[in-house]
């Protein structure tokens, strides 16, 4: 009877042990990993480049405080660029940082900071909203994020082609840490 009792406590905990293993690596919440995926072009002279779409891979690896480096690639494009995180309930959503931000938006990353300290954030504010209402205007625009529940990042990158903008999207899921 001992030896049943210890049999029966061993799978238990073996069990046990599995659904802990099992829980852990569904509750990721890391950004960091690579997403696999595709790149697909918003404009018709791009389809010589990306034909509706092509097969993609982003690394994400985070560079710094609130800074991630992302690598993406096909056969046909490989870039890589850095951008700053803000978290945002279940959601992470990014921002261009240093120049390219300054280009974008009309003034540097702090310079439009509206409190004049960091650690101003309001009660039931996220970091995302606090970025938004001290950094941009209305109707700025933004190219991204990752998606915690389906553990997706969404990209678009903004392309010139001649004199024309356009958007290459990139939609991935995160295959590994």
């Amino acid at each position: 009877m001992k030896r049943i009792n210890v049999l029966l406590a061993m799978v238990l905990v073996a069990g046990f042990i599995a659904c802990n293993q099992n829980d852990e690596t569904l509750l990721d919440n890391s950004i960091e990993g690579t997403y696999t995926g595709t790149l697909t072009s918003g404009l018709k002279s791009a389809s010589s480049i990306f034909p509706g779409s092509t097969d993609a891979t982003a690394v994400v690896t985070k560079s710094g405080d609130d800074l991630i480096e992302v690598h993406c690639f096909t056969d046909e494009m490989d870039t890589t660029f850095m951008l700053n995180y803000y978290e945002n309930n279940d959601s992470v959503m990014v921002c261009l940082t240093g120049g390219a931000f300054g280009e974008m938006y009309g003034h540097m990353l702090g310079q439009g900071h509206m409190g004049g300290m960091m650690g101003d954030i309001g009660p039931n504010q996220t970091e995302w909203r606090h970025h938004l209402s001290d950094e941009h205007k209305q109707g700025d625009e933004h190219f991204g994020g990752f998606d915690r529940m389906n553990h997706s990042f969404g990209y678009t990158f903004d392309m010139v082609e001649g004199n024309d903008h356009y958007g290459v999207h990139f939609e991935g899921t995160k295959t590994s840490n």
